[in-house]
Parts: C-alpha cells; structure tokens; sequence
C-alpha cells in the first residue's frame, strides 16, 4: 500500500521534525510503545517527558523501558499539567510530542482522554516547541467521548492562527467505521 495507515504516518513525520538529542513529549504514555519509539527516536542524549493519568500505563510502561532508558521521565499526571513538569531550560526547546487520543488499550474504557485536558494541553506545547516543532495527534474517536473530543480538537485546531502554526488533517474519507486519524500541528519558524 503507498498510502501510509496513521500510525506509521504519524511516526514518519515524527522522525522529520526530531533528532538524537532531541526533548520530547509523550502526551498520552499508555503501554509504553510511543514512550520507547520515541525515547530511540531521540537517544541516551535526549529526553522523553512521559505523561499518564493511570498507574496502570506507568507500570507497563516501566516494565517496557527496564532499566536502560534513564533519559526518559515518566509522570503519573495528565497532560494538560506538563508545564508543571518540565524543568525552565526546556522551555522553546521541544522539538515533538505525540498523542494517542482516546482510552487505555487493555484499560478501562471509561477512562478516556478529555477534550479540555487535551487542547489546554496543545496551548502549553505551542509555547514550549521550537520553531519547527512538531505535535502529532492520533485522534480515536470509535466511541462517544471521542468523538465529542474530536469536535472540539477539530474547532480548537481551526481556530488558531496560521502566523503562528499551520495545521494538517490526514485521514481516510472513505471509510465509515470511524476510523482514527492524524491531526499536525507545527510552529512555524521564525521569520
């Protein structure tokens, strides 16, 4: 298939705005698979700030790191708080961040990502990327809460300024199962 599924393709773009040495965000831990992509992404000389509302998403992500990632900081905390987190001489510096919007994969599904948490979320990161970095949100919306979440990221999304950043949507328009799709936010370089 040429036309890449969203995953992959978020990753892809990832790779495009981050290198070794790189800061990054995981906005949404999970089971650890986009901590460790991206803790390799940006190597032993970087930094992975992951964030996760559920002890559950940090024990299996500890358990999928081991103890050979001393680069990457796990927090037990919602996204919409990272600025709470993040030591000052980060601040400009973060080069991406990646979330998988939606509930737990094994978890419980009652316990989902949150509209209001996730752009307050996106505002902070706006402010803390440098010019070329990279947000990436891989939007689940198969289930009530995220397609409510869907909408408002969608409006949220829409409304901010292209001085500022410039937004892309990559998504299938032929398939009606509600299938995820990606949502890029890029800052744009200072002119």
């Amino acid at each position: 298939m040429i036309l890449k599924r969203m995953l992959p393709f978020s990753k892809e773009l990832l790779e495009r705005a981050c290198q070794k040495g790189d800061i990054v965000i995981d906005a949404t831990m999970g089971n650890g698979h986009d901590t460790l992509y991206l803790a390799n992404l940006v190597g032993k000389d970087g930094q992975v700030f992951a964030f996760d509302i559920q002890k559950e998403a940090l024990n299996e992500t500890s358990k999928r790191l081991g103890d050979q990632y001393p680069h990457v900081h796990l927090i037990h905390d919602g996204h919409e708080k990272m600025a709470d987190y993040l030591p000052d001489d980060v601040h400009g510096q973060i080069s991406g961040a990646m979330f998988n919007l939606g509930y737990l994969p094994g978890g419980n599904k009652a316990v989902t990502t949150q509209a209001h948490t996730t752009i307050e979320a996106i505002k902070q990161l706006i402010e803390w990327l440098r010019p070329g970095g990279l947000i990436v949100l891989v939007i689940y919306h198969g289930h009530p809460e995220g397609k409510t979440e869907k909408d408002a990221l969608i409006n949220y999304c829409q409304s901010l300024s292209h001085e500022k950043v410039q937004v892309l949507s990559y998504q299938y328009m032929n398939i009606h199962n509600d299938p995820p799709f990606v949502v890029a936010i890029e800052k744009k370089l200072k002119s």
